[in-house]
């Protein structure tokens, strides 16, 4: 009769595999950081120097730090997403800009788009540059471009079409959102729908 012998591993040996995987991970890990910091960079993202804001030396424009509704604390941003409709969007940016003296607006499509890193794993605007924020649709103040990269996909909790309306119309009841996960933008939200909202500046205001 012939006996297979098992071939045993010590403790000590599967400790070390073990970490030799963690260590794997972990380089894995801020490689993919790595990576989001070198996009960002290119892009022409940074942070203030106070943490604020992010600009955008690029278009000169500088990104609230975080979504309305929350707070920058010094490190990330705090407090729960304010959920508007487009005229409430537009309203509120109208509020800090009478309030603060600074010209806040509703970020175009295109613009709102440059913030998404595709490359990235997963793909989506930086943590590092804007902590806490929702990956969801947010409003834009676009009403008709032809540079913006439409979404080919049918996002039905977020569409709200009306059946028989003409061109017009949709335009009238619908406007431009971009999905911060994704980067796709499309012109038939309708205005109605409660989204997230992050609000842009120019650059060289205080």
């Amino acid at each position: 009769m012939t006996h297979t012998r098992r071939q045993s591993i010590h403790p000590t040996d599967a400790c070390a595999r073990l970490a030799r995987l963690c260590i794997a991970v972990l380089g894995l890990a801020s490689a993919f950081g790595a990576q989001a910091q070198n996009k960002a960079a290119e892009v022409g993202l940074s942070p203030s120097p106070d943490g604020s804001y992010v600009a955008d030396e690029r278009l000169r424009l500088a990104w609230a730090r975080c979504v309305e509704g929350m707070e920058w604390n010094g490190k990330t941003c705090t407090g729960t997403p304010l959920m508007l409709d487009r005229a409430q969007a537009r309203a509120r940016a109208a509020e800090r800009w009478k309030a603060e003296g600074v010209n806040w607006r509703l970020p175009r499509a295109p613009e709102l788009q440059r913030l998404v890193n595709k490359s990235a794993q997963p793909p989506g605007i930086d943590p590092a540059l804007f902590p806490a924020a929702p990956p969801d649709w947010h409003w834009t103040s676009t009403t008709d471009v032809k540079s913006v990269q439409q979404s080919q996909y049918t996002y039905g909790n977020v569409m709200q079409s009306r059946s028989g309306a003409g061109a017009n119309q949709m335009s009238f009841l619908h406007g431009w959102a971009v999905h911060l996960r994704t980067g796709e933008a499309r012109k038939d939200v309708s205005k109605e729908t409660r989204l997230p909202v992050r609000l842009v500046r120019p650059l060289t205001e205080p």
